[in-house]
């Protein structure tokens, strides 16, 4: 069940794969996912740095209208498409042995009415596509991009990182960390590692006192 940011955080939060927190930096992306109606020509390409979600809204997504899930680094050249909508995550890894099998994929799939929805950290105009025709019909897709996240979306992200963990930081840990690091899904990611590390090498719990020092001394 997807829900909108609460700050009223719980010791022991549950932030499961069916929870995702909608803010100001991803609420289009959203949007777009949860009508697929509207979208041209029946697909969709969400792009965002790596950490931002897009595979969370593409589970959700593909939930919602039993859709195949493939990477595209691991589509077959010999792939013969039956499914009625599909997801390609990570375009930019689609190998050019397999140029082909994704142009078929999207022709089945606008010849049958099927959806397409794909990922990518990047635009279509920028994926290493060598064969003609496949690279127009990317390039004609809408693009909904999520963006770096707000300062409400960065808080979230951080206390999920920790639950990914099975750790529960007081709300303050949160709300100390996400205006003192980059605003960025990336950086989010490496303070949660470094702390997880840090108190586990030295026996201590994660905390402000702690979340300062590495801060203090990024090396």
């Amino acid at each position: 069940m997807t829900r909108q940011l609460s700050f009223d955080w719980p010791t022991g939060v549950a932030l499961g794969p069916s929870d995702f927190f909608v803010s100001a930096a991803n609420e289009q992306a959203f949007a777009m996912l949860n009508a697929p109606d509207s979208w041209p020509d029946r697909k969709l390409v969400v792009t965002g740095q790596t950490g931002c979600g897009k595979s969370h809204l593409a589970r959700i997504f593909a939930d919602g209208e039993q859709a195949r899930i493939i990477n595209a680094a691991a589509l077959a050249p010999d792939f013969q498409p039956k499914d009625q909508n599909i997801v390609v995550e990570d375009m930019e890894t689609l190998p050019p042995t397999s140029e082909e099998a994704m142009f078929h994929l999207h022709n089945h799939l606008r010849n049958t009415g099927g959806l397409l929805l794909m990922t990518a950290q990047t635009a279509p105009g920028r994926w290493p596509i060598k064969l003609p025709d496949l690279a127009s019909r990317m390039q004609a897709a809408t693009v909904c991009t999520i963006s770096d996240p707000d300062d409400a979306l960065l808080q979230a992200l951080i206390m999920k990182l920790f639950a990914d963990r099975q750790i529960s930081p007081r709300p303050e840990l949160v709300s100390y960390l996400a205006p003192r690091i980059e605003r960025s899904f990336a950086a989010a990611a490496a303070i949660v590692d470094r702390l997880d590390h840090a108190a586990l090498d030295q026996r201590r719990k994660i905390n402000i006192a702690l979340a300062r020092e590495l801060l203090d001394n990024p090396d």
